[in-house]
């Protein structure tokens, strides 16, 4: 199934965890490892030990989001986190292993609000390969280049306006379907949140749980913190000149553009005009690596 994804351009993400979990009654994962050849054993291990790619190096949900799959907690895990994930429209599925408990498709997962409304959705899982396959084949193609990520990102975020060379810094760098995929989610949110406005200029509903979600959090709750945050006041005082961009819409002007989207692994960053409000652009100034240390 992992030789699949990269088949067809997509990425299937594991938790570093399952290096050293309990697997049977008896085994933990290393124990379990020693029974393949050793051909399957090396590329098993590299898989969870090195390469990846991990999901919670590049989590959505908070620790304290309240997921629910069958009556069970599944905050922190990778249930909660795809649950989570196909709720703010971002598309995400599950493997499953054959055999183990979980060969049943769809898979509900509810997520309690801090309201303590229930929302709820149905991810599709998968177990067998074949039926993979047949959905991958389903799947549209995947964006195979930073080009394709430009053209695509500019022809569906219509409510963002993007500077001319807003990813011109990606060019040169070695291609990356996983972060590819990470900066097209982070730009979803924000085209999505630039319509949430009501008539008079104040932020819906949805604007307001769509904050909450992606542009609140701390480090210390167990996270990476927020997934849109401003610069820390000491990268504002050493990177001024470095975050202070040609404005899109007037090159004699230039924009100081601190707020930032993250993707983790590699360290990129997605940099924005604030704050964002219904009668003002959205600038996407600059897609690339992070410019401070």
């Amino acid at each position: 199934m992992r030789q699949l994804s990269f088949r067809f351009g997509r990425s299937l993400y594991c938790h570093r965890g399952v290096a050293h979990a309990q697997v049977t009654p008896f085994l933990n994962f290393p124990q379990a490892v020693q029974m393949m050849t050793l051909e399957e054993r090396r590329a098993i291990l590299h898989w969870i030990t090195q390469h990846g790619p991990f999901w919670e190096d590049a989590r959505n949900h908070q620790p304290d989001d309240w997921l629910e799959c069958n009556g069970n907690i599944v905050t922190e895990t990778a249930v909660g986190e795809t649950g989570w994930c196909c709720l703010n429209g971002i598309n995400r599925g599950l493997i499953s292993l054959s055999p183990s408990n979980w060969q049943f498709s769809p898979v509900a997962v509810n997520h309690v609000t801090n309201n303590d409304e229930t929302r709820s959705i149905d991810v599709i899982n998968c177990w067998d390969t074949a039926e993979f396959e047949a959905i991958l084949q389903a799947t549209p193609t995947q964006i195979a280049s930073w080009e394709q990520l430009s053209a695509s990102a500019i022809a569906r975020f219509t409510n963002l306006t993007f500077a001319t060379n807003a990813f011109a810094p990606m060019q040169g760098h070695p291609f990356m379907n996983g972060p590819a995929e990470r900066i097209l989610s982070l730009l979803e949110i924000l085209d999505r949140f630039k319509t949430c406005f009501n008539a008079d200029g104040q932020r819906t509903s949805e604007g307001h749980e769509i904050y909450r979600n992606f542009f609140t959090g701390r480090k210390e709750d167990g996270g990476h913190g927020a997934l849109f945050s401003d610069s820390s006041e000491r990268e504002k005082n050493n990177y001024e000149a470095t975050l202070t961009f040609t404005h899109p819409a007037d090159a004699n002007k230039t924009i100081i553009c601190y707020w930032h989207g993250k993707v983790q692994t590699p360290p990129l960053r997605i940099h924005f005009s604030y704050p964002i409000r219904a009668e003002d652009p959205l600038y996407i100034v600059y897609v690339g690596r992070k410019l401070t240390i």
